[in-house]
């Protein structure tokens, strides 16, 4: 569980309520169901128009990796490639073979794979370096959804602003109405900006590291299996792709 994002969260709602709190307003006034309906369905919808039905899926699977990111084995990938680095030294790259059928990790299982194959090391390159883009780009497809979100939400909140200031216009004849009314009016717009910059946007930021974080791994996946192909040294390899572990 990422405690950062939960922290997050609560700080940033905890200050605008705290901050209405501290001008005198009450609880009540940041509560408006017709307002919350119009921005909440009103973004969605436009978000929805504009998704494919796969990212849609996409997007709802890795909503979860905001607060709780996959883990990323950076040091005990290394440590797997050296271990076979010194498998495929000892035994040759047909000795790899068994340790590929046992490998839990699907991409990591086709480098090893393409290796026990024989295939060239440019041609195992071009292959894995396909699969990453592909999946890299189908992981950001489905977070557009909810960038997508953060940039309609301040705008549905303006049009929700705009149809209760229409709903106050309709009652001029009652003055005792209008402040309490035009003040309801502008909490559309609060939800609308309050949404988009205190969960849609954060939540694409996040997810977005937490998917260029999985393509560092598989760059290490696949300059491990590189090496291993052209015969480097496992000691050389180790040194080489330490310098992946160093952000992390």
């Amino acid at each position: 569980m990422d405690l950062l994002s939960i922290l997050g969260v609560i700080i940033a709602f905890a200050a605008i309520i705290g901050g209405n709190f501290l001008e005198g307003g009450g609880f009540g006034s940041l509560l408006n169901g017709p307002a919350a309906f119009i921005v909440l369905g009103g973004t969605l919808g436009a978000a929805m128009l504009q998704t494919s039905k796969n990212s849609l899926r996409r997007a709802l699977k890795i909503i979860s990796w905001v607060f709780k990111p996959p883990y990323v084995p950076f040091k005990q990938g290394v440590a797997n490639i050296v271990r076979w680095a010194t498998a495929a030294r000892k035994d040759g790259l047909l000795g790899l073979e068994a340790i590929s059928e046992r490998e839990k990790d699907k991409f990591a299982k086709k480098g090893l794979q393409l290796l026990v194959d024989g295939n060239e090391p440019e041609a195992i390159r071009r292959i894995l370096e396909t699969d990453l883009i592909v999946d890299e780009q189908r992981d950001f497809d489905a977070i557009k959804f909810y960038e997508c979100m953060g940039g309609y939400a301040p705008t549905i909140g303006i049009i929700g602003a705009v149809m209760g200031l229409i709903h106050v216009m309709n009652n001029l004849a009652d003055p005792a109405t209008l402040g309490p009314g035009i003040a309801i009016a502008f909490v559309a717009t609060i939800y609308g900006v309050a949404l988009a910059n205190l969960v849609f946007i954060p939540m694409s930021n996040k997810l977005r590291m937490c998917v260029n974080e999985n393509s560092q791994y598989r760059e290490l996946i696949i300059e491990g299996i590189i090496a291993i192909a052209d015969g480097e040294n496992p000691r050389s390899i180790e040194m080489k792709l330490n310098g992946y572990l160093h952000p992390h």
